[in-house]
């Protein structure tokens, strides 16, 4: 394979690519990206102010781009959403599930128990980030299924590769989507096409408007001690950005990765790495 085979792998023209969460930080990072190698991008959220500011990012860019409302906890927003895009596109070829989050009131801590954690704020973060990835997962999948080909990429989290302190709901839910993510790689290759995959990464500790409470001490900027201590079992010495994930989601949504389904690639600058030792 020649140098100009290899880079028309990372060319997305005429490719569709659904981004749910797409107004977030990560999500739009990763949206506009993918507008810089030629796709045709939707980004899906139930907050779409964030979104006109993206489409400033990205209106000189090639390819085509919309923001639309889409709540990754209801199945009839997402049908809807799926409808118009499939009119509007034609075919959906990756969908990236960038929605998910944690909740401050779903987190351990000096004033709030395991035992007190409400449940209904428990309910919220596993459902975001559990439901939130199967359900489009299903919608977007069938139009793969259909067809015979697509990607679809989940977003997993350090914490379910190592339980994290003071985050019990998003640790299991995050586990949850790397199990998802492998058993859905299986069902689809098996049961509809070799041709659809779908894989995961996992990022690091990366500071964005869900963790930055734990992170940060919002009064002064400084590190809290938990955010001290993740960047001393950081051997890079360093939260990511945004742009770290990049070339890893490029490579898994491109046909480099065309015989790679079914993983979960950290990117977490070797935190997993790192025995503390």
């Amino acid at each position: 394979m020649d140098l100009q085979q290899l880079m028309g792998m990372y060319d997305f023209t005429g490719k569709t690519m659904v981004v749910t969460g797409g107004t977030g930080i990560l999500g739009g990072e990763i949206g506009c990206a993918l507008a810089g190698c030629r796709a045709n991008i939707v980004f899906l959220d139930r907050n779409l102010e964030p979104g006109q500011g993206l489409l400033e990012r990205v209106v000189n860019m090639p390819g085509r781009f919309a923001v639309l409302y889409g709540d990754v906890l209801d199945h009839e927003s997402l049908r809807q959403a799926a409808d118009d895009i499939l009119k509007e596109f034609g075919t959906v070829d990756c969908v990236i599930n960038a929605a998910g989050g944690n909740s401050p009131q779903a987190t351990t801590s000096a004033d709030l128990s395991f035992f007190d954690l409400p449940p209904d704020a428990v309910r919220f973060v596993f459902d975001l980030n559990i439901l939130g990835t199967i359900l489009p997962s299903q919608i977007f999948g069938r139009s793969m299924a259909e067809r015979g080909e697509g990607v679809i990429l989940n977003i997993s989290s350090m914490s379910a590769f190592r339980a994290l302190t003071r985050v019990p709901a998003y640790s299991a839910a995050k586990a949850g989507v790397s199990n998802f993510t492998q058993w859905l790689a299986v069902h689809m290759a098996q049961n509809y096409s070799p041709r659809i995959r779908v894989n995961a990464i996992a990022p690091g500790f990366f500071l964005t408007a869900q963790n930055r409470f734990l992170l940060t001490d919002q009064k002064t900027g400084q590190l809290t001690a938990r955010g001290k201590a993740i960047i001393e079992h950081t051997p890079m010495g360093r939260f990511g950005c945004p742009e770290d994930l990049l070339a890893t989601v490029l490579w898994l949504l491109s046909p480099a990765s065309s015989f790679l389904t079914g993983v979960v690639v950290p990117i977490d600058g070797g935190f997993s790495a790192f025995a503390g030792v």
